[in-house]
């Protein structure tokens, strides 16, 4: 009988050891190292059909390569193709994480019963009564989409020769075991080798798989790093359960942009693309409040108007509070200290919180024009117009500074009814915009008086 070959893994992070120790060199975390045996046969769960099927691959010049464009296969969602680049690249691995209950299973199994190819969709966590029932609340009836309720990948592998599907989908991947390693479900070894096994599968056949993985408390995708590394695309499904819209982003794309996102509201037929996410991200009130403020912002090649609220009040305590939520904490202390040192305001003894409506988190420098505007607006007590939205980077020396695409900002705000827009001075604009009044300022001193002079 062969010994069983053991090593030691960082249950957090995937860090290998040779033997046990108490913390993790690489991650920092105590008592997250346990040993697994690793004992593996010379073989693999999935084997083609035939030998035919298997190419020998050859080196080629570069100019010998086919260059042409590969088809993506369209998922008939329009968010999920925006986020993926266009559709699914066949043959490709994707990989969805989220927290616990935000909608993972409900997006995969909505988009496999809508989708016109062949869909096995493999459940390790659900039965198929379970599933069935969830299904009838999205779409009544799909004659493209099989259920499977398992976690061998040889029985996985057995039931993909018989159905022949187009996409797989597995959920998720770390319910999913195979017989030649020894380690519990879930273990990083079992993770590897059952991705890897998936990926062999994907890159012989071209058919795309996606999986669903669970993340930890810290919000990374459990298991080994390397599981990132392996798979083509890496997709982070995010929002607060406590509201209605989720958000979904790419971390990784080797076929797309990373800087896309998608937007749904949460119903109880399932998941609903938003198409104007500029709605959920505006509060619709009637009398004019102080404190906010509209920011026009990008998110990849979309466009978004999004609301910032401030509360500026006089500190109770010693030490004034300076809280964020959905920006940047450093960058609105620089901002309080620009507008304490360059525009004159004591905002030195005074609490502030700012807040991005509609539970996004944003980084891009655009938006400071409207942070100061809606500090300023809370701590003069003037509301700033309905009607009136920002663009536009704050420097230390108290100047603002031109940002990108600046056209698009302008067209996105007059297409939603904005009547002004403040820019920066420097900013090129090619093009007349009849609809809104665009007002150019170089410094703080300028914005100052035409909100509040």
């Amino acid at each position: 009988m062969a010994k069983l070959k053991t090593t030691f893994f960082c249950q957090n992070c995937g860090t290998q050891y040779a033997k046990w120790q108490g913390q993790c060199n690489s991650c920092k975390e105590w008592n997250t190292i346990a040993e697994e045996i690793i004992q593996k046969e010379e073989k693999s769960s999935w084997k083609p059909p035939t030998s035919e099927t298997k190419r020998v691959s050859k080196p080629l010049k570069i100019k010998e390569i086919d260059s042409t464009q590969e088809v993506r296969m369209d998922t008939t969602d329009g968010e999920l193709n925006r986020v993926l680049g266009g559709g699914i690249v066949p043959g490709s691995l994707i990989l969805l994480g989220g927290e616990p209950g935000i909608g993972k299973s409900t997006l995969l199994l909505q988009i496999s019963l809508k989708l016109p190819y062949k869909t096995l969709y493999v459940s390790g966590e659900e039965s198929q009564k379970q599933i069935k029932m969830r299904a009838e609340r999205i779409t009544p009836e799909s004659d493209t989409c099989y259920i499977l309720t398992e976690t061998k990948t040889q029985n996985i592998f057995r039931h993909i020769l018989e159905i022949e599907p187009d996409i797989v989908i597995i959920d998720s991947i770390q319910t999913l075991h195979t017989d030649y390693i020894e380690s519990t479900a879930g273990s990083i070894s079992q993770i590897r080798e059952t991705t890897a096994e998936l990926i062999k599968f994907a890159k012989e056949t071209n058919i795309p798989v996606i999986l669903i993985g669970h993340i930890t408390k810290d919000g990374n995708i459990a298991g080994p790093k390397i599981l990132e590394h392996m798979v083509d695309t890496v997709l982070q499904f995010e929002g607060d359960r406590n509201h209605v819209y989720r958000i979904l982003r790419s971390l990784k794309n080797r076929f797309g942009s990373t800087a896309e996102l998608g937007i749904y509201e949460m119903q109880g037929s399932g998941l609903r693309e938003v198409s104007n996410p500029s709605e959920i991200l505006i509060s619709h009130r009637e009398e004019e409040l102080s404190g906010t403020a509209i920011a026009s912002t990008l998110e990849g090649m979309r466009p978004l108007m999004i609301e910032i609220q401030a509360l500026v009040s006089t500190a109770v305590y010693g030490t004034p509070q300076r809280s964020t939520t959905g920006y940047n904490a450093k960058r609105l202390n620089m901002i309080l200290a620009v507008l304490e040192k360059r525009a004159g305001f004591r905002l030195g003894t005074k609490d502030v919180f700012l807040n991005v409506t509609g539970g996004i988190s944003v980084d891009d420098p655009a938006i400071d024009l409207a942070v100061v505007a809606a500090i300023l607006s809370s701590n003069e007590d003037i509301a700033v117009g309905k009607d009136v939205c920002f663009a536009g980077e704050v420097g230390l020396s108290g100047e603002i500074r031109p940002v990108n695409r600046v056209e698009q900002r302008i067209q996105e705000a007059e297409k939603l009814g904005f009547s002004t827009i403040f820019i920066s001075k420097y900013n090129k604009i090619s093009t007349n915009f009849p609809g809104i009044k665009v007002i150019l300022v170089s410094k703080l001193e300028e914005v100052v008086e035409q909100l509040f002079g």
